[in-house]
């Protein structure tokens, strides 16, 4: 649960200046995924540094994956939504309200309880019919993102928050799907093209997302695709279990701990320029 938690603290700090960087780049044209938005915002100093703290976090992810069930590690990598709340505060002067000080409290709440409950990860290897299930979802993933240049404002906002949540879900259980790191069983696992395309797809369907429509609606979105989908699937067909008589508690935990992300979505791209400047919403 500790790598989990470093995690967080790696993503939510790195969505800070990749906000900023997204921003500052020079708008494209369009309203769909702008695919040259990603090579705009790469020469911008604070995008590279949050990829840099993207990749620690990353390591970190698959250190936890390999040791507590997806549902304890997907719930603790939307907690990164408090992180960048309290990394706005501080840096950005961004101010917190009560409510949002407390939807923090809530989420942190929500971790302990999943602490106290996860058991470790589960026992079952996963099928062929599962790797390539991902991978297809992984490709799903460009076709929501070719799909939203077509849909209005929200609608756009939340099949690219979706989208993206979607690509990191895949990323969380392929890394589960993937057992032998030799170059030939890697080249030869499905599951090892849906972690890149679906983690290659999430980074740019997120990129677009925060420069275009709805910070709150696609931050939203993204919580939700990351979290539930993954957690049924480790619980289902790769075994992910409680701690025994608690799975009440980690139930409780999960759904505490995504409910306090939630109500943080706004922080999904860290408000920057005049802190006193309402949030987009």
């Amino acid at each position: 649960m500790v790598c989990a938690l470093g995690a967080a603290v790696c993503f939510g700090t790195a969505s800070v200046l990749q906000a900023m960087a997204a921003r500052a780049a020079e708008p494209g044209s369009g309203s769909g995924v702008d695919a040259a938005l990603l090579l705009r915002a790469l020469r911008q100093w604070r995008y590279v540094a949050g990829l840099g703290l993207d990749l620690l976090g990353f390591v970190l992810q698959v250190v936890a994956l390999r040791s507590i069930p997806i549902y304890a590690v997907g719930a603790a990598l939307a907690a990164s939504l408090a992180v960048t709340a309290v990394v706005a505060s501080r840096l950005l002067d961004v101010r917190l309200s009560g409510v949002e000080w407390g939807a923090v409290g809530v989420v942190v709440a929500g971790l302990a309880m999943l602490g106290l409950a996860s058991g470790t990860e589960g026992d079952k290897a996963g099928s062929d019919a599962l790797r390539y299930a991902m991978l297809g979802t992984a490709l799903g993933v460009l076709l929501i993102g070719a799909v939203a240049g077509r849909l209005p404002g929200r609608g756009r906002a939340l099949a690219l928050g979706l989208g993206s949540g979607f690509g990191f879900g895949v990323v969380e259980v392929s890394v589960r799907l993937i057992d032998d790191v030799s170059p030939g069983a890697l080249l030869s696992n499905p599951a090892t093209y849906a972690l890149l395309l679906g983690g290659g797809s999430a980074f740019l369907l997120l990129t677009s997302a925060l420069q275009k429509g709805s910070v709150t609606t696609a931050t939203a979105g993204m919580v939700v695709g990351e979290t539930v989908g993954p957690a049924l699937v480790g619980v289902i067909w790769l075994g992910d279990r409680t701690r025994e008589g608690l799975a009440w508690l980690a139930v409780l935990g999960f759904v505490v701990a995504v409910a306090g992300a939630l109500a943080l979505a706004r922080f999904g791209e860290a408000p920057v320029g005049d802190a006193s400047a309402p949030a987009r919403v």
